[in-house]
């Protein structure tokens, strides 16, 4: 009887989150819209590929697409923290379903360029720029703190979900529709998550007024604010370290799929899929996990299991044990990301949460150029194998440090 008890403390309901109204009409909506965007992800930098056959050109699609958030995410945590996230969430959506139909429209007539994909990747990089902190920081206003770790896995599910059949669905459609297919149902998708947020009935958490209007003294003001919450810094730390060399798998793998295993668009959907499987994996494992928060050590040693994850898949041959390590990795990948987002947001204050989840933006999805162009570069000058084994090189060796520097201060 004990024994079962406390495995029921330890495991709960995986989707627990879900009864909430709210959060499950906003859930579905993205579940859709996620499969959508997962099948413009392999679309795009396959057409891009095709274009160039210029590993270092495909990381520039990377680049241009994040860039904007590197300079405009402290920003984006000022409005989002004096407006309503629903009504942000909606703008956002709206705009995402017009470029990628522009570039349907354009890959479908024959007329794309390579040119045209640098320029709608920006545009959708500076409207992601608003619409990742306000997704990831609506969560509590739709669950409330209880399940917000829960809630936040089950989005990393329903991500990594779309993960697994949108890069299937992708290489099929691709092979017998062709790439303009991808596109146009992505942007359809997007109606999914309008369509659930006319449904939901957000009522905004109370928050402090903020201590000055002027938009650099706001942006100070959270900085600071990030800065003497041990938690939250060293947090931030870790995630600019992952975020920057973990996520460059639109750079590295179809490359890696072409030159070293000579697979199709399908075998590349096949490999986007094992990655997507093993993070849903990851993300049902943590949404599992008691509500107590996330663990430390989720935090601090995933990153290197990411790591040697990356540097064993790059010296793989074999089309199956490449899937299995992009699998291992995406599994320990999302265990982090999860972990990390939970541990920021439940050591915010209301009034802090937009600015605070748009610096974890930053460093998290705003350090892709930096990590796309490192990829990108030596992919280009070495091979893919080269590129997978120093990105997870970097990880390891710029965690070691950190971990020291935290035992010296023992935090």
């Amino acid at each position: 009887m004990n024994v079962t008890n406390e495995v029921n403390n330890k495991f709960n309901n995986p989707f627990v989150s879900l009864k909430h109204k709210n959060f499950r009409y906003y859930w579905i909506g993205m579940c859709i819209s996620l499969i959508g965007t997962w099948m413009q992800n392999i679309a795009q930098p396959w057409l891009a590929y095709s274009l160039t056959n210029s590993p270092f050109l495909l990381s520039l699609i990377g680049i241009v697409q994040f860039t904007p958030v590197l300079i405009f995410s402290l920003f984006a945590g000022i409005i989002i923290d004096k407006h309503s996230k629903k009504k942000i969430l909606i703008c956002t959506q709206s705009a995402s379903l017009v470029i990628t139909l522009i570039l349907a429209i354009l890959v479908w007539t024959g007329n794309v360029q390579y040119w045209h994909i640098l320029i709608l990747a920006t545009a959708l990089g500076i409207i992601n720029t608003m619409d990742m902190p306000t997704r990831q920081s609506i969560v509590i206003e739709l669950v409330g703190k209880e399940y917000l770790m829960n809630g936040i896995a089950l989005n990393s599910m329903s991500f990594n979900l779309a993960r697994i059949i949108g890069p299937a669905i992708a290489g099929l459609v691709m092979g017998y529709a062709g790439i303009a297919a991808c596109f146009f149902i992505n942007s359809i998708s997007f109606a999914a998550v309008l369509i659930s947020l006319f449904f939901i009935k957000v009522k905004p958490l109370e928050r402090k007024p903020h201590k000055s209007t002027k938009v650099i003294e706001e942006i100070k003001d959270g900085l600071k604010y990030i800065y003497n919450n041990k938690v939250l810094f060293n947090t931030i730390v870790v995630v600019a370290i992952v975020g920057t060399f973990a996520p460059n798998f639109s750079v590295l793998v179809p490359v890696f799929a072409k030159e070293i295993l000579k697979q199709n668009e399908a075998g590349f959907g096949i490999l986007m899929s094992f990655m997507g499987l093993g993070s849903f994996v990851g993300a049902m494992f943590i949404a599992t996990l008691s509500t107590s928060g996330p663990k430390k050590f989720y935090i601090y040693v995933t990153p290197f299991l990411v790591g040697a994850a990356l540097i064993i898949t790059g010296y793989t041959s074999v089309f199956i044990l490449t899937g299995i390590f992009l699998a291992i990795t995406g599994f320990f990948f999302i265990i982090f990301a999860s972990s990390a987002n939970s541990t920021v947001q439940l050591n915010s204050g209301n009034e802090y949460r937009g600015r605070v989840m748009s610096v974890y933006t930053l460093v998290f999805a705003g350090s892709t150029p930096l990590g796309n162009l490192f990829a990108g570069l030596l992919t280009e000058r070495f091979n893919a194998r080269i590129g997978f084994a120093a990105c997870g090189a970097a990880i390891i060796v710029l965690m070691i440090p950190l971990m020291i520097y935290k035992k010296k201060r023992k935090n």
